[in-house]
């Protein structure tokens, strides 16, 4: 059984895929698992319009009974947003969520996964995940990394969420060979942070000449995708050395109730959520909204030079 009889792709991203109009892939799992009922509801809707207003049709992936998703309708969304009995999948779990009809939350790597299956380009996402704190001991390190070597998908993120060990997660992608690529910035984004510290491959001006690293990269056939740093605007960004300081204690926490695997980046974001009064997450809203603005941009770009 060839893999796109397990995809059902919705009309709209269909055809445009088949006239080489811009779609923008979108994760579940922010939804499932990043943010509370119904405030993901809203953001849902308010995301997949950010997309439409550059032009590009939104794509959000997800798993449900034994389909790969490429684009929700409104009752699959809000099924996703209640998160009842929806799994976090990445890819060591994608095939048992699909041959077994349970719903699924893709994450940045099975997004990239079901984007490459269906033919899209460019997917937009909040921070990637990378190597953890301490990760040199756990080996705690995300699958999302593996992913970007291995998938030609070009994601834009607001960089590493900063719960992470961003050095090493940068690491890490320059030995998988993964051009990391700043959207008017030399400094890679921290995520609530416009700055974490750590230098770029190289500062694009704009989403157009992102597009063109992205499309002489597949046109040499070199495998793999290209990671985009969007920083967050300067009004919702946080400050550094503050977001230090609380997730130094949300990760002290989180060692002390034992969480680890795939439950930490949950519980540290919902404690961060806490412990900052809401600030973080109206900030992770923000930063989400404007890198699919960004990914708009380039997906549109790279259907012009592929016209």
């Amino acid at each position: 059984m060839q893999k796109e009889q397990y995809l059902d792709i919705v009309p709209e991203v269909q055809s445009a895929l088949k006239n080489n109009e811009p779609v923008v892939a979108l994760e579940s799992t922010i939804l499932s698992h990043g943010m509370p009922y119904p405030e993901n509801v809203s953001f849902a809707a308010e995301v997949e319009k950010v997309v439409r207003a550059e032009g590009a049709v939104p794509a959000t992936m997800a798993l449900i009974g034994g389909r790969i998703k490429v684009g929700l309708n409104g009752e699959e969304l809000e099924r996703m947003c209640r998160a009842e009995d929806v799994s976090k999948v990445s890819r060591r779990d994608f095939a048992t969520c699909l041959a077994t009809g349970r719903t699924g939350a893709t994450t940045v790597a099975t997004t990239m996964m079901c984007a490459a299956m269906a033919g899209v380009k460019v997917f937009a996402t909040g921070g990637i995940g990378g190597v953890h704190r301490h990760g040199e001991v756990t080996m705690d390190v995300s699958a999302d990394l593996q992913e970007l070597a291995r998938t030609p998908v070009a994601v834009v993120c607001a960089g590493a969420k900063q719960i992470l060990d961003i050095g090493r997660t940068l690491e890490y992608l320059e030995t998988m060979g993964v051009p990391v690529i700043g959207n008017g910035t030399a400094d890679f984004p921290a995520f609530y942070c416009k700055k974490s510290g750590f230098g770029l491959d190289y500062a694009a001006k704009d989403e157009t000449e992102i597009a063109r690293i992205v499309h002489t990269k597949w046109a040499l056939g070199l495998a793999g995708g290209v990671l985009i740093g969007n920083p967050i605007p300067d009004e919702y960004a946080l400050d550094f050395d503050y977001m230090e300081g609380v997730i130094n204690r949300a990760v002290a926490e989180a060692e002390l109730t034992g969480v680890h695997g795939k439950d930490i980046t949950p519980f540290l974001l919902s404690r961060i959520k806490e412990i900052t009064g809401g600030a973080a997450f109206r900030s992770n809203v923000q930063l989400a909204l404007n890198n699919a603005r960004c990914a708009a941009r380039i997906a549109k770009a790279l259907c012009a030079l592929a016209a």
